[in-house]
């Protein structure tokens, strides 16, 4: 099964392709769809959809999974990650692979083991889990890499509890 994992923003869109087989996790292919700062938030948002979904026609996920926008004080900042997530979305059903949605405590919580870890944490946590030589860069990579792991982690924890059910 490949995961495409997804932490959205408005001039960074990481992603990250992972297979998982029988024997193990492998990482296909990670990095970030750029826009420039200096375009306004239309073209930036047609300008990441079409990265995106370039990708997904080459990669062709059977699954993605996309980080829900942090909200902390800044609304509006949250309110144009969300229409980010919302072009990432579009982009990555496009093909008709079902979406999932995560809070970034959760996926942190998955792949650290404490939600409040931070992007370093995230990082190196990553690297050792897929057995990388290198961490992957730059943190937007890593980040969609670890919503992809949370999204394999619990699609695994739920098949589990279906078959003991």
């Amino acid at each position: 099964m490949r995961v495409l994992g997804i932490d959205p923003g408005t001039i960074k869109m990481g992603y990250g392709f992972l297979d998982e087989t029988d024997d193990g996790l492998t990482l296909v292919r990670c990095g970030v769809v750029e826009a420039s700062p200096n375009l306004s938030i239309e073209k930036r948002l047609q300008r990441l959809y079409s990265a995106l979904l370039e990708l997904v026609k080459e990669y062709r996920p059977d699954q993605v999974a996309v980080e829900e926008p942090f909200v902390h004080r800044n609304v509006r900042s949250a309110m144009m990650v969300g229409e980010a997530k919302a072009i990432a979305v579009l982009a990555a059903t496009s093909l008709g692979a079902p979406v999932s949605h995560y809070a970034p405590r959760q996926v942190k919580q998955a792949v650290t083991s404490y939600g409040g870890s931070d992007k370093k944490q995230v990082q190196e946590m990553v690297r050792l889990q897929l057995g990388l030589s290198a961490s992957p860069e730059p943190l937007d990579a890593s980040d969609a890499i670890a919503v992809a792991l949370c999204h394999l982690r619990q699609t695994s924890l739920d098949r589990l509890l279906s078959q003991n059910a």
